[in-house]
């Protein structure tokens, strides 16, 4: 015991206490006596027991229909990249930047490890050489060990360092085009021969190596020129999704009520096939949605919901009841496609038209509430 607790009790033995003899805190610790750990128990001990039998509880009879929200699961089918984006300007100056340093710093070409003197080969290797200034084929005109060899950054403006012009000169320089583009040329070291003359047998030459060289594609396809939104083979370097136009007109991903005990990967995997159809090779990543949308209702619509009894068999399996629907509450689920294209012939939610889209063009499509809900579980790219 405390000395507060002392006062207060020293205080309470005289004569009953008053207003103007004790402060308040005293007065209210006198009037809260504390609860003993035996009188508990024995107030639960006297306290008497019900007999369950002798309860009735009437049963719960539903007066009106049940009142929830609708929930939805949709799955957002997303197309990876297949190629990678394209170099910023500093990325390419860059990394021209840094072949051009290894010129510099690596040890020089040693040409006779790999050709005989004198041989074709060997003139052509010098020849190519020459007009390069270094054994690289794809840094430009530029030689690592003159009295320039400093000067290996490029200036504003200069298509040196673009990918398109470092192709161009690798494809160049395997069909031997700078043959036909040299003036004549001899070799200054004794028993060599001088370069070919015959600009036509040349020519002949250059379109049989044109022929045989495998040039690569262009990262813009068909489908991009005609901007066919409905093909898979546009947009080679960004993430599309699978946007539907459903039968009231606006577009959405696709999605569908959850049915009986279905959870969310089980009703995206079925809504996959019954909106795209079996043409599609697809793969739900996950079990968890990445985001939700939820959207509230004019006023309160009616819906019969069918239900599956599991543990019932014969007419009694399907029951219907039915629920008053305040909104809807739609779950994404993150999905992917490795192959096929979606088919709306055999479409049951009667939806009418599909496109794949990237994120910039998803946002000119859907709502303004639907697009807040999405747009930051959709990649740039």
């Amino acid at each position: 015991m405390n000395a507060g607790q002392r006062s207060a009790r020293r205080l309470a033995s005289r004569s009953a206490p008053s207003s103007e003899s004790i402060c308040t805190s005293c007065l209210l610790r006198l009037s809260i006596q504390p609860r003993r750990y035996a009188s508990a128990a024995v107030a639960e001990v006297e306290r008497p027991t019900l007999d369950p039998s002798s309860q009735h509880i009437p049963p719960v009879t539903a007066s009106a229909p049940r009142k929830a929200y609708r929930i939805l699961a949709s799955p957002v089918i997303s197309r990876p990249p297949v190629l990678t984006r394209q170099l910023t300007d500093f990325e390419k100056a860059f990394y021209l930047y840094q072949k051009r340093l290894n010129e510099r710093l690596a040890l020089p070409f040693s040409r006779y490890f790999y050709f005989k003197k004198a041989n074709p080969a060997d003139l052509e290797w010098k020849r190519k050489a020459r007009g390069r200034k270094s054994a690289a084929r794809d840094i430009g005109v530029y030689s690592g060990y003159g009295d320039e060899a400093w000067n290996d950054e490029v200036l504003v403006g200069d298509v040196t360092a673009e990918p398109d012009n470092m192709r161009e000169a690798l494809l160049r320089d395997a069909a031997g085009q700078t043959i036909i583009e040299a003036e004549k040329v001899t070799d200054a070291e004794p028993g060599s021969d001088a370069v070919a003359e015959d600009a036509a047998a040349l020519e002949v030459a250059r379109q049989d190596l044109e022929s045989r060289i495998d040039r690569p594609m262009p990262r813009a396809t068909e489908a991009d020129e005609k901007n066919d939104v409905k093909s898979l083979n546009r947009k080679l370097d960004r993430s599309l999704y699978l946007l539907l136009r459903n039968k009231e007109g606006r577009w959405r991903f696709p999605e569908d009520r959850l049915h009986a005990r279905e959870n969310l990967h089980q009703a995206a995997e079925r809504i996959i096939v019954q909106a795209g159809g079996l043409n599609m090779n697809t793969w739900v990543v996950g079990n968890h949605p990445i985001g939700h949308f939820q959207f509230e209702f004019p006023k309160l619509q009616i819906q019969d919901i069918p239900y599956q009894k599991p543990d019932v068999e014969g007419e009694n399996k399907i029951v219907t009841y039915r629920r008053e629907e305040y909104g809807e509450k739609v779950f994404f689920m993150k999905s992917r496609i490795m192959a096929g294209q979606a088919d709306l012939a055999k479409n049951t939610f009667d939806d009418q038209d599909f496109q794949w889209l990237a994120k910039e063009e998803i946002a000119e499509k859907v709502t303004p509430k639907y697009w807040q809900s999405i747009k930051n579980m959709l990649v740039e790219r």
